[in-house]
């Protein structure tokens, strides 16, 4: 498809293969939509923000948030189910903390940005 003229030419069609070659890959554009829609809720921002900091149980997540156990856990579940965060076991407590991936590492960045706050510690 290479010299496809766009019905308008403002001569910026240089590199626009490369772009709709982009543009097709919906199933990526797909998991960034999924990604965003986990943290289109402020409470879900926040545990977030809390866990790229330390690592908590949901006892302690409900205390520092201020809200009730099964809340937060219902929270905690898109995050974990997305890869946004990560849990291990020790004996009957379960703790959480951020995913060690570049992508948390970016939204925990936009995060501090966005607010401009920095992070604790």
């Amino acid at each position: 498809m290479a010299g496809t003229m766009l019905p308008h030419q403002h001569g910026e069609e240089e590199g626009i293969e490369e772009l709709r070659n982009n543009l097709s890959k919906e199933d990526r554009f797909r998991t960034v939509s999924e990604l965003f829609a986990q943290l289109s809720d402020p409470t879900r921002i926040r545990i977030f923000w809390l866990l790229c900091h330390y690592e908590e149980c949901v006892i302690n997540i409900s205390a520092i948030l201020k809200m009730s156990s099964p809340a937060v856990s219902h929270h905690l579940r898109p995050l974990k189910n997305s890869g946004l965060i990560v849990s291990r076991r020790d004996g009957k407590e379960v703790y959480y903390r951020a995913a060690d991936t570049n992508e948390c590492r970016l939204l925990h960045r936009m995060i501090e940005e966005v607010m401009e706050i920095t992070c604790p510690k």
